[in-house]
């Protein structure tokens, strides 16, 4: 029997909407999001056009926020984040990941979004380990406002687990997504789930 390896996006499958502008509200206060918000709202209408990209966009509006932030700050804020996570539960599909974990399956959180606010909340429900955007720190300790990895979004989600999990024919994996950008991991598994 092959081992069975079940991969999770996070935002919009185990969450009820997006996780970005809601740890930007959360770790900035509502006035500063809004404001930061209005002040990109031309790129991210361009964005939503496909004529810009969105990981552009996205460690644009990033570095808006958090850099120049002490990294350890921005760690204390994602730990801190994992209650607000539990606001926005996708109970269906977290019955479907606490089923894997039951069974002894390997269990990833496969995600565009950044690990400090991804990981805390997964590594409490029993994930094996979370596969996401990761940030740039500086010599000082503080995030330079840029990404070390790339988007962890299309088919860069493939890479990123074939990477940790190379030996394709040896496993069988289930995964489970909501949007277009999930749709490479799924075609990649034995059995893909969209969850809308």
């Amino acid at each position: 029997m092959k081992r069975t390896i079940a991969a999770f996006d996070f935002d919009g499958t185990l969450t009820s909407k997006d996780s970005f502008p809601a740890f930007i509200r959360f770790a900035t206060g509502t006035t500063r999001f809004l404001a930061g918000f209005a002040l990109f709202s031309p790129v991210l209408a361009l964005m939503k056009l496909r004529l810009y990209s969105g990981s552009k966009a996205k460690e644009q509006v990033f570095s808006h926020f958090f850099k120049g932030m002490e990294y350890e700050r921005f760690r204390t804020l994602g730990n801190a984040f994992a209650t607000e996570v539990e606001t926005m539960r996708n109970e269906p599909v977290i019955n479907r990941l606490k089923g894997h974990i039951a069974s002894g399956d390997t269990v990833y959180v496969i995600s565009a979004s950044i690990r400090e606010w991804v990981e805390p909340w997964c590594l409490r429900q029993g994930v094996t380990a979370v596969l996401t955007t990761e940030v740039q720190v500086d010599a000082t300790g503080k995030l330079t406002g840029r990404f070390k990895t790339r988007n962890c979004n299309g088919q860069e989600k493939v890479r990123r687990l074939l990477q940790v999990e190379p030996a394709r024919a040896d496993y069988r994996l289930v995964a489970y997504g909501d949007s277009k950008g999930d749709r490479p991991l799924l075609e990649l598994a034995d059995e893909g789930t969209w969850c809308r």
